[in-house]
């Protein structure tokens, strides 16, 4: 104890020693300048060291600071850029005030004022860590989903269309802070097609607060877009253009009138993308369908086309001072047109064969139409009152044409017995309709200096219908498989309520505490019959704590809880079927249960760098791809299914280092011990193991507007279900020209340039499942075969701001259709 003592005096005693730097910005008049940038730098390299921001008075501190020789760099927009004379700290004379420094304003008319702030490329907060996008030399030629996939903790499933944080499933994605209930596959898809040019950051929300809905036990993932502020006509547009197995484009376009009180803006995003994946698998199964043990040997081709439309526009105005209304109204039109090749051999014991082969045409159209309006009114300074108010529909449709061959060694049909699946000629469809109304209402007052209350209330109300089948050709006539289609209705109302107060107790000290309470009932009937299959109710409590202490200017202690829930998406209920071959089909799971999720988090900040430590316990979390019986007992059904229980400790680090003015680099690592029970098959387990993400980013700035960067991520290897996943990763380079007198800039990308995005899986190597199953699985995504290199030209035109942070009152139910 003593030691411990002696060493944290020691500490206290060495952060006391560090220097100060102090002063105030004034005007000729003598008025303060307030919020203007102060930059400290190194007089070796012109290094930035560190940064302030002046107060309304115009003051500023910059605290912490060891000795040595610096100077001062002063801006502000509408003044003349300053810098003072070099200067010396040194253990004795360790603070430097520089009283009161005049700036001059500009003389003449601006023309146009570029506005440039360096960010670092992550920030960590209270409760979520912030990827400052235009920090990532990179980001105009990338997608939205590419900088998700080299963001720390973020693990982006292929092979499942999954988003996983932390580890964890159950993330929800919000755009502008407003959940996106679309399925995952297609949300991947708007994401690929989504520029990153037009995202100012993305926000890791891992503990949200009271305010945002309860859902995501896995935590928000909110991508904040740009949108135009200056006053007139502005906007940007971006063109990319590349190449991978298959060709790649995207063109965005955003347009903004602001005039003061009126603020119109809109977009359109066009994405074009065709891309090859495969996979192969090997092992063996007791399956009854095929006559008993059997070993296999799967090949599968994949290859998609998809083109997606974006439209959006919206307006705010401001009826007076107190009074803002607004809208907006989005159309999402996304068509995928697929082709799957799938190669099968099943040795029978002792001595049989038999051969599939399978070519599946898919037609994928999803349409979705959001709306919503709100309305804010400032009762008095410090209190307003919010009503928002969303209607969205959703329209998806499936159709496959399957053709097939299923021959014994002798090249006889098999399944001469009548078994229908294994018809030469089958065709699947599904239909899903969902339409959910939302209305919100919250509260706002400053109850004093130090205290402030939010509360609100919000009603959400789900109709989702899902119609789905599989045919067989029978004498050249399309008859019905009974054993495989499904009728869903469902209908669902969730009422919430919550609270939360935020003091601040002095300037370094802070608590905010809240509770939220949310009631639910689901109800799911055949749709033929009207007969409820489930009838669930569930009310509960959803608290939250977040306290944070400032210890001086460059060290902060924060610690955080919060209670979570996903509720099965509407496609994961949905009893749908899918075929993948004879013996295998993809269905949703009606029985499934909403995960119950707790988190508890510490960090702690020093010069930049991060440390956190996070545990959460999952209760029923969901796991994808599952293997079941289905049918009579006779055929695997693949579903998701509830797991008992996860508990996660999870250790998460930032570790930004400057090098020089012109390079920099950065390094994040997310990991740590994991445990879960698997309790839905006859054996279960439980399985204990440790995992991790880590990723890097070398960013390098060159004379001539040039710049590059080199970035690479890699996920190790873990256990999700009955499975095991191997390690995988990229590395992904670029460079980029900004043109002269803001004419914009071309950046050449190239992704996964040393092709290693191949996953391999084991399955049921856990425990045994019904039907015994083992089996390796190696996945190639598209870069394994060939690099995918992108070619993006990029401008903006006047200025830019972040889009109004009005959360929309539905941002509870978009990420709910997968």
């Amino acid at each position: 104890m003593k030691k411990l003592l002696f060493i944290l005096s020691l500490f206290l005693g060495i952060q006391n020693s560090q220097a100060q730097v102090s002063g105030r910005l004034l005007t000729n008049a003598g008025a303060p300048v307030p919020f203007a940038n102060v930059l400290l730098r190194d007089t070796r390299d012109s290094a930035n060291l560190a940064g302030a921001a002046t107060t309304e008075t115009g003051e500023f501190r910059i605290e912490n600071t060891r000795s040595g020789h610096y100077m001062l760099r002063l801006s502000s927009l509408g003044y003349v850029t300053r810098g003072l004379p070099a200067f010396e700290l040194t253990s004795v004379q360790n603070r430097k005030d520089f009283g009161d420094i005049i700036l001059e304003e500009e003389a003449g008319q601006l023309q146009e004022v570029s506005v440039r702030a360096a960010k670092p490329m992550f920030q960590q907060e209270i409760d979520r860590t912030v990827i400052n996008v235009e920090s990532n030399v990179l980001s105009k030629g990338s997608s939205a989903l590419e900088i998700l996939q080299r963001s720390p903790g973020v693990i982006i499933d292929e092979r499942t269309n999954g988003i996983a944080l932390n580890g964890k499933n159950g993330v929800m994605v919000m755009i502008n802070g407003k959940m996106m209930r679309i399925p995952v596959e297609q949300l991947l898809a708007m994401l690929n097609g989504m520029s990153a040019n037009d995202i100012e950051k993305i926000e890791l929300i891992t503990t949200p607060p009271a305010g945002y809905d309860a859902e995501g036990s896995g935590g928000l993932i909110n991508i904040v877009m740009k949108k135009d502020k200056k006053p007139g006509t502005n906007g940007s547009l971006s063109l990319t253009a590349g190449h991978g197995w298959g060709e790649k484009a995207t063109g965005s376009g955003t347009v903004g009138h602001h005039t003061g009180k009126i603020d119109l803006y809109g977009s359109y995003t066009f994405s074009r993308d065709r891309s090859r994946s495969n996979f192969s698998a090997h092992g063996s199964e007791i399956a009854a369908i095929v006559g008993g043990p059997a070993t296999f040997e799967f090949r599968n081709v994949y290859k998609p086309l998809r083109n997606n439309h974006n439209l959006s526009g919206g307006i705010d105005a401001q009826l007076s001072p107190k009074i803002t209304v607004g809208g907006n109204i989005g159309y999402i039109n996304s068509r995928t047109s697929s082709q799957v090749f799938n190669q099968a051999e099943y040795i029978l014991y002792p001595d049989s064969l038999l051969l599939f082969n399978g070519h599946v045409n898919g037609n994928t159209r999803w349409r979705n139409t959001i709306t919503s309006v709100y309305a804010e009114k400032k009762i008095r300074e410090g209190e307003k009152i919010t009503f928002n108010a969303d209607y969205l529909h959703y329209n998806i449709a499936n159709n496959t044409i399957v053709n097939s061959s299923f021959l014994d060694e002798n090249g006889n049909q098999a399944g001469s017995g009548g078994e229908n699946q294994f018809a030469a000629d089958q065709s699947g469809f599904a239909r899903t309709a969902i339409r959910v109304g939302v209305v919100k209402l919250d509260y706002t007052k400053q109850l004093s200096k130090k205290t402030k209350v939010e509360t609100g209330v919000k009603t959400t109300y789900t109709e989702s219908s899902s119609f789905s089948g599989i045919q067989e050709l029978i004498n050249g006539e399309w008859k019905p498989r009974d054993e495989v289609a499904n009728d869903l209705a469902v209908t669902e109302g969730i009422g919430a309520a919550y609270i939360s107060f935020h003091t601040q107790f002095n300037p370094s000290t802070s608590l905010a505490a809240g509770v939220r309470y949310e009631y639910a009932r689901t109800q799911i009937a055949d749709g033929r019959t009207g007969e409820n299959s489930v009838d669930r109710r569930l009310g509960k409590f959803f608290p939250s704590l977040f306290f944070s202490k400032k210890l001086n200017e460059k060290n902060e202690l924060q610690l955080s809880y919060s209670k979570r829930i996903s509720r099965p998406s509407y496609n994961d209920l949905s009893s749908f079927v899918s075929y993948n071959d004879p013996i295998s089909y993809f269905t949703g799971n009606p029985l499934l249960k909403p995960t119950i999720t707790n988190n508890l988090k510490a960090g702690y900040h020093f010069y930049g760098y991060s440390v956190s430590v996070l545990f959460s316990r999952d209760d029923y979390p969901i796991v994808q791809g599952q293997i079941t019986p289905g049918g009579n007992g006779d055929l695997v059904y693949i579903s998701p299914q509830n797991i008992r229980y996860q508990n996660n400790l999870t250790f998460e680090t930032s570790i930004p280092v400057k090098v020089t003015g012109w390079w920099s680099m950065n390094y994040g690592f997310v990991g740590g011990w994991r445990q879960y029970k698997l309790d839905y098959l006859a054996n279960w387990f439980v399985k204990s193991f440790l995992s991790y993400s880590a990723n890097f980013s070398q960013s390098f700035r060159f004379a001539g507007n040039f710049s590059a960067e080199l970035s690479g991520w890699y996920n190790s290897a873990s256990y999700g279900g009955n499975a095991r996943v191997s390690g995988f990763g990229a590395v992904n380079a670029g460079i980029k020209k900004e043109l002269k007198k803001n004419k914009g800039s071309v950046q050449f990308s190239v992704t996964d340039m040393l092709r290693t995005m191949n996953i391999r899986n084991s399955i049921g190597v856990l425990t045994e499942d019904a039907f015994h199953t083992r089996a390796y699985v190696s996945y190639n995504a598209e870069s394994r075969r060939f690099p995918i290199m992108k070619l993006t030209f990029s401008r903006s035109f006047g200025g830019t701001r972040t889009e109004r942070r009005q959360e929309n009152s539905s941002s509870e139910e978009r990420d709910r259709v997968r």
